[in-house]
């Protein structure tokens, strides 16, 4: 998909509309999408929230789980989306902000342009006879920023955690079917180190504004049944 992502501009795209919708082609195989603190308690109600580490830069990431295995997405069925959340990170396609080749720190909206949402006879425009942005553009370009201020706000939280040493590698042993399977890679939060921090520790995270994603990603965990239970229809 990134092959096909082009600069967004008001002559090249004078005429390109977006539907609305998710793009089920480029999730159907996503088994792992990237979150953001700031939607943890709608991602707990459906999926559960683990964390990924980077193997270049050491950094942890977390994701909702929609799969057990990769390219495996259990909330895609019949071509159509079966859960109620969509992840931010989702929604953004099928426009992506992207730094530019000169200035690394410049951010430019870009289009996938191969995306199914993306056409001239249906949706929404993206700009008008004038070749002045709609207000459906300004809309959307205002949510990929949001999502980039939500990312840095999350890099920070994961780095604390692991600064404070609260997360754990962990292997998920479900049974499906029968058979026992171990999902491995992943990082979860250690509820027992969580409780036994200082005093001061645990005010720090408090007052941080950390309680509320924590929480919500212990809770999220009982989501992994849910998958289970998907996978085995």
């Amino acid at each position: 998909m990134a092959d096909n992502i082009q600069p967004l501009h008001n002559q090249t795209h004078a005429k390109t509309k977006i539907k609305n919708g998710i793009n089920i082609e480029f999730i159907k195989t996503q088994h792992l999408v990237p979150i953001v603190a700031h939607e943890f308690s709608r991602v707990a109600n459906e999926y559960p929230i683990v964390f990924v580490k980077n193997s270049e830069s050491g950094e942890f990431q977390p994701v909702a789980m929609l799969g057990l295995e990769p390219s495996e997405n259990l909330m895609v069925k019949d071509e159509q989306w079966q859960g109620t959340y969509v992840p931010h990170a989702l929604t953004r396609y099928p426009l992506v902000l992207s730094a530019t080749p000169e200035d690394k720190t410049k951010l430019i909206v870009g289009i996938v342009e191969s995306s199914d949402l993306v056409g001239e006879e249906e949706g929404q425009a993206l700009f008008d006879e004038k070749g002045e942005e709609t207000d459906y553009l300004k809309r959307r370009k205002d949510s990929l920023i949001s999502f980039v201020e939500f990312s840095q706000v999350t890099a920070a939280f994961s780095k604390f955690l692991a600064e404070k040493e609260l997360l754990t590698a962990q292997t998920l042993t479900l049974e499906i079917k029968g058979e026992k399977r171990d999902i491995n890679g992943i990082y979860l939060i250690d509820e027992k180190k969580l409780n036994e921090l200082s005093d001061e520790d645990f005010l720090d995270i408090r007052k941080r504004g950390y309680l509320g994603p924590i929480y919500s990603f212990l809770t999220s965990m009982h989501q992994v049944n849910r998958l289970a239970r998907l996978k085995s229809v």
